[in-house]
């Protein structure tokens, strides 16, 4: 298994935007709260979310994004449990999703950027915020328009947790990084 230290070297080989880091670490952390919900081992799902986009800032391409990062990590020696998720994180792969792992990492990686920027609108950042009010925004089409919100249903209804206590999930994970996260 990679270290923590040796997974964020080769992310940031890979990825040099601030924006892009700070998603990663976002769907670490969420990852990591996942895996005690889960009961799976918190080190793995966080390496699953700290390098789920990593070959996004070189290859944006759906033809291209995730399978380039899937080669590295073979490369580099990452379990295949860990690849599998990363492959799975967006339905365009059509690889399926039969671990806690890959659910979970589909799962939280669009509503971790969407609860980051309903934090980002408040004067109290993640302080105090609920999931009501991250479910009010999610109806505001305008608002965070980049963020697929069929695929936070679909990965809600796969991890077959109700969207309420799955966006709690991902508050609580979030406001253990706030400080990362600059949130």
């Amino acid at each position: 298994m990679k270290t923590r230290d040796e997974s964020w070297t080769l992310l940031t080989e890979w990825t040099k935007s601030p924006q892009l880091l700070k998603h990663a670490l976002a769907v670490e952390a969420s990852m990591r709260h996942y895996a005690i919900v889960l009961g799976g081992d918190p080190e793995r799902f966080g390496t699953a979310g700290l390098l789920h986009d990593m070959d996004y800032e070189r290859y944006p391409s759906l033809d291209d994004h995730p399978y380039k990062a899937a080669e590295v990590l073979r490369r580099e020696g990452y379990d295949e449990e860990i690849v599998t998720a990363i492959l799975g994180h967006g339905n365009h792969t059509g690889v399926a999703r039969t671990t806690d792992m890959a659910r979970a990492l589909f799962g939280v990686d669009e509503l971790s950027g969407f609860v980051g920027a309903v934090a980002l609108v408040r004067p109290e950042r993640l302080d105090g915020l609920e999931a009501r009010s991250v479910k009010k925004k999610l109806k505001d089409k305008a608002f965070a328009r980049g963020v697929n919100r069929d695929d936070i249903t679909q990965g809600t209804e796969e991890l077959g947790i109700p969207l309420d206590e799955h966006i709690a999930h991902v508050i609580t994970a979030l406001q253990g990084a706030k400080d990362r996260l600059e949130l």
